[in-house]
């Protein structure tokens, strides 16, 4: 569960439609409550399948509307929140503004029950944490950046599901462990990857595994 994986924790964080989240920031919550934003990205997946399918015309608008926050975004991105911030009001708000008028405008004439008036409703109903990132220039427009950082362990996790053993599982995850560990050292040296791996794959001791880790070895 959301809450109890994110328990003391304070800030800001960038979600999906997952409806959980909800919980996190209520204001009975106090001091523990968390600011949420809205993830662009997971708003526009909606629209851009029904503008593959050449079903909707507001679809394909809103998907040509939405391509202009991202231009926003790769000109401020690295900059000072602040600068962020003033940026964003001043290029995005009009753009955000004008997509929630088509929205509206258009739920009020189409089938409640469609795919477009589902996409719409998606977007509409989070209005508020769609538009943080206006005025909170932390915010990034979407969570792309991190879905990127962690897709190799998701992928790694689910294949790890047919490991065969328990023993099976493990070596993968040490292999990983000393990886990544060799990503956030910005350790490139192929001879320590090498010796590594050669003694985690030769029965090293699983109590000693910290020794092999690229911040504990010279390369």
């Amino acid at each position: 569960m959301p809450i109890r994986h994110l328990n003391g924790y304070r800030g800001i964080l960038q979600v999906d439609g997952y409806a959980a989240y909800n919980k996190l920031a209520r204001p009975d919550r106090g001091n523990d409550s968390i600011t949420l934003a809205g993830c662009w990205s997971h708003c526009r997946r909606k629209f851009y399948e029904l503008h593959v399918a050449g079903s909707s015309e507001v679809a394909t608008a809103t998907v040509e509307r939405m391509a202009k926050l991202w231009q926003v975004e790769k000109a401020v991105r690295g900059q000072s929140p602040r600068h962020s911030r003033c940026r964003a009001q001043q290029a995005s708000a009009a753009i955000v503004a004008d997509l929630f008028d088509l929205w509206q405008q258009t739920l009020r004439r189409i089938s409640g029950k469609s795919k477009l008036a589902e996409a719409i409703r998606y977007a509409v109903s989070r209005r508020a944490i769609f538009e943080r990132f206006l005025t909170d220039g932390r915010i990034e427009l979407d969570s792309n950046i991190v879905e990127r950082a962690i897709r190799p362990q998701t992928i790694t996790r689910k294949n790890s599901l047919f490991a065969g053993s328990d023993g099976g599982g493990r070596t993968p995850g040490n292999h990983r462990n000393a990886a990544a560990d060799g990503e956030n050292e910005q350790h490139r040296s192929v001879r320590l990857v090498r010796l590594t791996l050669q003694r985690i794959a030769n029965s090293w001791l699983s109590s000693e595994i910290d020794a092999l880790m690229p911040r504990n070895h010279a390369a």
